[in-house]
């Protein structure tokens, strides 16, 4: 090794001032290059990375960060009709369609127990409700106090049609749902 920079010594010495400036010159472009390729371009392009996964990373904290919002909704509202269901009064759910139907004038045709699968928590008990002849007025109002009644009953599905003969008056099926904790 001492003798190839002895070498290189010599050859330097031999050549001219404007033959070494050349050189230099050369050797210190040259210098540039193996900074730019082996040093900075490594930096900038591990700096390039880092900021595509810090902004990768920030989106889907946002993502995150609205899921868990959402999950706290849901959450709270899922709580809320628990709560509802544990302290809510219990009763045979006919007898509570029965009354409500009676304080809404509307008289019921029939009501039919339903199947429902069953749950480790809560028993659904499910009722098809079937009105024949009944007004606008009268059926927003008994639904409207089936949502509001103090035990928690939810309509399932409904399916209203007018009638051929009394084009004013409605034939109305639906499925109302009572829960009651286990």
């Amino acid at each position: 090794m001492k003798e190839l920079i002895e070498r290189i010594r010599a050859t330097l010495a031999n050549l001219s001032p404007r033959e070494r400036l050349l050189v230099a010159a050369a050797g210190g472009v040259f210098l540039i290059l193996v900074l730019l390729v082996g040093v900075i371009n490594p930096v900038v392009s591990a700096s390039s990375r880092a900021s595509r996964r810090v902004e990768a990373a920030e989106e889907e904290l946002r993502a995150v960060q609205i899921l868990r919002s959402r999950y706290d909704e849901v959450n709270a509202r899922m709580v809320s009709v628990e709560q509802r269901i544990r302290s809510g009064p219990q009763g045979e759910i006919f007898t509570i369609l029965e009354s409500l139907a009676r304080a809404s004038a509307v008289t019921v045709d029939s009501m039919e127990p339903r199947t429902s699968p069953a749950s480790e928590d809560y028993r659904e008990t499910k009722v098809q409700v079937i009105l024949r002849g009944v007004t606008l007025a009268q059926l927003v109002n008994y639904l409207q106090r089936i949502e509001s009644a103090p035990q928690l009953l939810s309509i399932k599905s409904l399916r209203i049609r007018t009638r051929s003969d009394k084009p004013e008056l409605l034939d109305v099926n639906f499925t109302v749902s009572s829960f009651e904790a286990i």
